[in-house]
C-alpha cells in the first residue's frame, strides 16, 4: 500500500514539474524579445560611444589635411611657408609655436593660440629639458608632459588642461633649423600624426623652394650675360638657404654646444636643372601659356598629386588588392569620386580644367600607368 502511495506521489510531482516547466517556458517565450533587447542595450551601454558619422568625419579630416598641406605648398617665400605651417598646424592643436635653432640656442619666432602671434618671440627654449633635448639630439617627434619643459616655460605661457605636449623637429637637409612646440590648450585638441605630417611637408617644400631660387638665379645671371669664365662654385649643404638667417638668438647658453655645421655635401639638383633648362623648355607643355595660366596648371597638378597620395595613404590594403585583381576603381570608388569632386570644385572652372590632371595622376600613381588595373567600371 505504501509503495502504491509513493508511486502516486511521484506521478503527481512529475505532472506538477511538467506544468511548471510549461509555464516557465511560456513566460520565457513571451519575455525573450524584451530580455534580448535589454541585454543588447546593456552591452551597447558598456561600449565606448561611437558615432554613426565616424567614416564621414574621417573623410572630412583627411580632406582637411590635404587642404592644410596645399596651403603650405602655396607659399612662395620661406616666411609664407612657415606662417602657413603655423596656421595649418593650429587646426590640429590648440597652441603651436616655432623656435629657431641657432648657435646652440632655440629662441621663439612666431606662434598661434598663445593670444598673440608674437607671444613667444625671443623666448629662450631650454634645450636641456626632457622632450626638447630628445628631439634636438635625435631629430624625432617627442611627446611629453608640460612639467618636463622646465618651470620657466609653464610659468610664462601656462599649462594645457591635460598637461600633454609635443616637440617636433623642422630640418633642412641634415641641419636642424627649428623646433615646433604644440599642445592641446584648454580643449585638449592635439593630433601628433597630423602635425608631424605638416612639419615634414614644410621641410620638403622649403628645400624645393630654395633650390628653385638657386636655379632661377643662375638662369637670370646667364640671361644678363654675367657668366664668369671660371667654373661655378659647387653648392653645398652648409650654404643651403636658411629661412632664419636674419634671426639671431638673444641668449646663447654655454651649457649647450652649438650644433656643428654638416660636412660639405654636393647638391647636384641645381646643376642638373640648370644644364637641362634649355632643352626642357622646348618640350615644356606649359611653355606657350601665360605665366598666370602656367601657374594654375602647376598648382592643379600638385593638388591632384596630393589628393591621390591621400587615397593611397589611407587605403594601402585596398590598393594592393585592387592592383592584383585589376578592380581598383570598384574598391576605391567612394574615395576616388569624392576626391575627383574636390579637384573639380577647385580647378573645374580654371585654365587647368581641360588637362584632366586628376585622372592622369590616378593612372600614374594608383594604377602604375596601366589603365586595366582600374577595372572595367573606370571611365576617364
Amino acid at each position: 500500500m505504501s509503495a502504491q502511495h509513493d508511486k502516486q506521489n511521484e506521478i503527481r510531482q512529475s505532472l506538477v514539474r511538467q506544468n511548471i516547466e510549461q509555464a516557465v517556458a511560456k513566460a520565457l517565450n513571451e519575455q525573450l524579445p524584451q530580455l534580448q533587447s535589454q541585454i543588447v542595450q546593456q552591452v551597447l551601454d558598456a561600449l565606448p560611444a561611437q558615432s554613426s558619422e565616424a567614416p564621414a568625419a574621417s573623410q572630412r579630416d583627411s580632406s582637411a589635411l590635404v587642404e592644410a598641406v596645399s596651403s603650405i605648398h602655396a607659399g612662395s617665400t620661406q616666411k609664407e611657408i612657415l606662417r602657413a605651417l603655423l596656421d595649418a598646424g593650429s587646426g590640429y592643436c590648440s597652441r603651436i609655436a616655432l623656435f629657431v635653432v641657432k648657435a646652440g640656442a632655440a629662441s621663439g619666432w612666431q606662434s598661434r593660440g598663445f593670444g598673440d602671434d608674437e607671444a613667444v618671440k625671443d623666448f629662450a627654449l631650454d634645450l636641456t629639458a626632457g622632450p626638447v633635448a630628445h628631439t634636438y639630439q635625435n631629430r624625432v617627434a617627442t611627446p611629453g608632459n608640460i612639467t618636463e619643459m622646465g618651470g620657466a616655460f609653464a610659468d610664462h605661457f601656462g599649462r594645457p588642461a591635460n598637461e600633454q605636449m609635443l616637440i617636433l623637429p623642422l630640418a633642412l637637409k641634415e641641419k636642424l633649423a627649428a623646433l615646433v612646440y604644440a599642445d592641446g590648450g584648454d580643449a585638449g585638441n592635439l593630433d601628433p600624426a597630423a602635425l608631424e605630417l605638416l612639419v615634414i611637408a614644410t621641410s620638403a617644400w622649403l628645400e624645393v623652394t630654395s633650390l628653385r631660387k638657386q636655379v632661377q638665379a643662375k638662369d637670370d645671371g646667364a640671361a644678363m650675360g654675367r657668366i664668369e669664365s671660371a667654373p661655378a662654385p659647387v653648392q653645398t649643404v652648409s650654404s643651403f638657404s636658411d629661412p632664419f638667417a636674419s634671426h639671431a638668438p638673444k641668449h646663447v647658453p654655454a651649457s649647450v654646444p652649438a650644433e656643428p655645421e654638416p660636412a660639405a655635401e654636393v647638391v647636384e639638383v641645381a646643376a642638373h636643372a640648370s644644364a637641362a633648362a634649355a632643352p626642357a623648355a622646348a618640350t615644356d607643355p606649359l611653355a606657350g601659356l601665360s605665366p598666370e595660366d602656367a601657374d594654375v596648371h602647376r598648382k592643379a597638378q600638385r593638388f591632384a598629386r596630393l589628393l591621390v597620395d591621400e587615397i593611397k595613404l589611407y587605403n594601402q590594403a585596398k590598393v594592393a588588392e585592387g592592383r592584383r585583381n585589376k578592380d581598383l576603381y570598384d574598391r576605391l570608388k567612394e574615395d576616388i569620386d569624392k576626391s575627383r569632386g574636390t579637384f573639380q570644385k577647385r580647378y573645374g572652372n580654371t585654365a587647368a580644367a581641360s588637362a584632366d590632371y586628376f585622372n592622369q595622376e590616378l593612372l600614374r600613381s594608383l594604377a602604375e600607368d596601366d589603365v586595366s588595373i582600374m577595372g572595367s567600371n573606370f571611365h576617364r
